[in-house]
């Protein structure tokens, strides 16, 4: 059975460090590209997985970041992390997420997989939803099983990983260009028109072409 963090342990107090260092702003390449229509029809618009006009339902949110259902509700239901496109209320409504929220969604599975608290995680996923959309891609955190860092400049992580404990790190650019790969292969939903797009998977189109060249 897979965990919704509510059994962690809890540990010391977490101290996310915000350095007031300049952050470089990271350019990350937009891999995928939804199209606007549905299979068969002319492509007339391709939005990218970031744009605001996408959300993501459930089960999608669930496949990208890796975990079961059962957390993404127990952790919408807590107010750990829920849908900042739409949520389940009223209760005929669907959870609808943003590219965002997937992207700190993952960042709480790897958090809860290396062993922090999740009274920890609570308090390093508020000062990711606060951040800037820049900063966010060009940040790195670090975590020594029970303090989550912060790191913004490459010296600052070796300072920590010289201090002689055992730390993981979080390069959340990585994660981004993961996440938007991926969830350019799974449907999305226009939060202005409520129309289904179909994601774009190469692997799927170049099966068509061999099938069509038999």
């Amino acid at each position: 059975m897979s965990s919704t963090g509510d059994d962690a342990a809890v540990g010391g107090r977490c101290a996310v460090h915000m350095p007031r260092t300049a952050r470089t702003v990271t350019d990350l390449p937009r891999m995928g590209r939804f199209p606007a229509v549905q299979p068969g029809q002319p492509a007339i618009e391709r939005l990218a997985p970031t744009s605001e006009l996408l959300g993501f339902r459930g089960p999608t949110a669930c496949a990208a970041a890796g975990i079961t259902y059962r957390q993404l509700d127990y952790w919408a239901r807590t107010g750990l992390l829920e849908p900042s496109v739409r949520t389940a209320y009223p209760s005929t409504s669907q959870r609808l997420y943003s590219f965002r929220d997937i992207l700190l969604l993952k960042i709480v599975k790897r958090l809860l997989d290396a062993g922090v608290s999740l009274q920890n995680i609570r308090v390093a996923v508020a000062h990711l939803q606060a951040a800037d959309h820049g900063d966010l891609a060009g940040m790195t955190l670090m975590c020594d099983g029970a303090t989550v860092y912060e790191c913004t400049t490459p010296q600052q992580v070796v300072d920590l990983l010289k201090s002689g404990q055992g730390v993981f790190g979080i390069a959340v650019g990585a994660v981004w260009q993961e996440l938007e790969l991926t969830l350019g292969r799974l449907h999305a939903e226009r939060t202005d028109t409520g129309e289904t797009l179909v994601g774009h998977d190469p692997a799927d189109e170049l099966a068509q072409r061999r099938n069509r060249a038999v």
